[in-house]
Parts: C-alpha cells; structure tokens; sequence
C-alpha cells in the first residue's frame, strides 16, 4: 500500500470524464490498483447516481440515489454479483441515504426521513411508506442524508451547513441528529461539523465515527477533510471557527466563544478529498490486519488545481486511536481525469467491501483471494 501523497498545482474546476476503454460493463476495472491478493469486480451495473449503501437480512443490497429512485439488489445465488436491480421507490427528493434495521429500510430524502416495513420479503410489490419525519431543513446545499442505526436503537441523521462556511441561528445545521425509530426525541448528537456524509459505529466500543468535509476557497492544500470521534454528547468539532486541527477560518475565527471547548479530528485527511461514506472492517475474508479498521470512500476533489481523491483510503487505529492512513483502491482517477466517483462502503455477510459510484452508477465488489 502506498502512503497518501499530496498533489501540487494545475488548473481545473470540473474534471471531466473520459471514455474508458471496455473491460467490466464498459468500465476499465484494470485500472484500480489494489494490495497484493485484492481483485474488484462489478457488483451491479445500471444503478444511476448510485449513494449510500445498506444491506438487509436476507442479504439484500440496498441503494439510495442522489435522483429520485432508491434500488434493491439481491443476490439470491450468493455469486458475488447482484441478480437484478429492482427500482423500489421512485419520486422521491434526493434518497440519498438507507439504513436498514428489523425488516425494515430507512430512506432519508432531503427532509424526510421514510420508513419500509417487510421490504425483503416485498421487492417486487414494496408497501407504501410509512413517513418518520418530514421536518427537517430542505436546503440542496449540503442537503443530502445519511442515515444509521445505533446501538442505542437510534436513528442518526446529519445535517449540512446550507453554504460554504457560514453560521446559522437553527441549531440543526451543521450537526449529527439522532431520533427514536418512531420519529419523535430528536436530539443533537455532535455539532460545528460542516457536512459528515458518513458515519459508523465502532464494533468494539460503540463510539460513533464520521467524516467531514472541509470548507473550499483556502486553496490547494487546506484545510483538510476529517475523520472524527465523538467520545462524548455534544462535542464540538470545530466548524466554522477552526478547521482540521489548526486552521483558524480568516472569516469566522474570531468570533469562536472563548469559552467553546472543540475537538479535533482523530486523523486529517486529505485536502478536498471529500471524504463520504466510511464503515469499520467486521468482516473475515481479508487478512486480519484489517479487522476493526476503516475504509473511507474519497469521492474526489472538485475545486483543486491537482486533483485528489477519486479512492478508497484507510485508516488503521491503535487503541482506539488513528494510528495510520493509506490508500488502499485507487484508479478511478487516470491522468487527471475520472471515470468513476466512490461513495460509499459497506461490508456484507461474505466479509468484501462493496463500493457505490454515482459518476458511472454501478456498484462494485472487491475481494481478497480473487
């Protein structure tokens, strides 16, 4: 694995997409580099604007959108690859983000949070939703939801800050919200957190992890994205006075209260990388150093003159503490341009990581020994 490298300068705002040559589905899988004993390989195709990821009981893959359609994937002959993809809701506004839980998926939109009850056993006939929340901010800035279930039988939910750095009277923006399954306590979790578009909890401690991306317009190579911890209720991490451990925001640093205690992130990322989805390793297929470890998906810089991102990092704890960081996937980025955006990760039963894309909508598999 190689040890994460910054880029220098070159001038780009957009990056544009290139025409793969064929290899998986018309996609240059050959491309992704990955350690010795890793091999990648598609999970699904045609799932457009493919986001976050959930996986049912029965092994069923879902996938919320940043569109209007959320999607199942089952995988019935447990070949590795889904058997079909199965459009179970449409319409919606934005379902970015799933979370499944007692036979049940959770699908946030950008204001609602939706409820669908007995769903594996419903794919090809889904009930009609039951609506948790309709409540929350309905900015598009920042606006897409992430969604998990606790330990606690909770459901956690961030909210983004409306803009690039900014304050705001409603105490939501800028936070991790939890609420009761039924849509009712809700409460803040963390706050001063620009927008977290992934989060896990730690298999051993329960403490919840989640990234953070760091404000634009403070050029190349600050501040960075964040990997967090909230070891406590309330915490404060920082936005918009501070960013990363030590980057005093020019236009909001002065008025942090003197008397607001922040904490910093457990690892720095890279600059723009913009850090999503991210979920500790519980699986056994890999070898054993990846145990309780986590995978980051870095969607991609969109306003460094040298592009960053576009892979999959890791980071490895020690004591429960970041101890290392590393990339572990990378090639959706080839000579400065990019075929594919990660999203999100997700470990499911059979212990690979899969990985969604929404620049070439599909989702990936990738396994150790293949």
């Amino acid at each position: 694995m190689k040890k994460l490298l910054y880029a220098g300068l070159a001038a780009v705002l957009l990056l544009p997409v290139f025409s793969p040559v064929a290899s998986e589905n018309g996609l240059p899988l050959d491309t992704i580099k990955l350690p010795p004993g890793f091999g990648i390989s598609l999970y699904a195709a045609d799932v457009p604007a493919a986001r976050s990821l959930a996986v049912g009981t029965n092994g069923t893959v879902f996938v919320g959108t940043k569109e209007s359609t959320v999607y199942a994937l089952p995988d019935n002959n447990k070949d590795g690859r889904a058997d079909e993809v199965i459009k179970i809701a449409t319409g919606l506004n934005k379902p970015a983000g799933v979370a499944f839980y007692n036979g049940s998926l959770y699908v946030a939109e950008i204001n609602r949070v939706l409820r669908y009850d007995n769903i594996e056993n419903r794919l090809s006939n889904p009930p009609q939703p039951v609506i948790i929340t309709d409540t929350l901010p309905r900015d598009m800035h920042h606006g897409f939801k992430y969604l998990r279930i606790g330990p606690d039988r909770k459901l956690y939910i961030p909210v983004g800050v409306p803009c690039n750095v900014c304050l705001k009277s409603d105490w939501r923006y800028g936070t991790i919200l939890r609420l009761n399954l039924d849509g009712s306590g809700l409460e803040l979790v963390a706050r001063g957190i620009r927008n977290s578009v992934g989060f896990d909890f730690h298999p051993l401690s329960g403490e919840l992890w989640f990234t953070d991306n760091g404000r634009d317009r403070l050029g190349d190579n600050k501040p960075p994205d964040e990997l967090n911890r909230i070891s406590a209720r309330g915490q404060h991490f920082g936005f918009p006075y501070v960013h990363g451990k030590d980057v005093t925001d020019p236009d909001y640093g002065a008025r942090k209260p003197a008397d607001l205690a922040i904490t910093a992130p457990a690892q720095e990322l890279g600059p723009h990388v913009a850090a999503l989805g991210m979920r500790f390793y519980t699986g056994s297929s890999f070898p054993a150093g990846y145990r309780n470890n986590i995978f980051i998906a870095e969607h991609g810089s969109w306003n460094r003159t040298v592009p960053i991102g576009y892979r999959i990092t890791l980071v490895r704890l020690r004591n429960n503490t970041a101890a290392g960081y590393e990339v572990f996937a990378e090639g959706w980025l080839v000579n400065g341009r990019a075929w594919g955006r990660p999203v999100d990760v997700l470990v499911p039963a059979d212990g690979s990581l899969l990985v969604s894309d929404d620049a070439a909508g599909v989702i990936y598999r990738i396994a150790y020994g293949s």
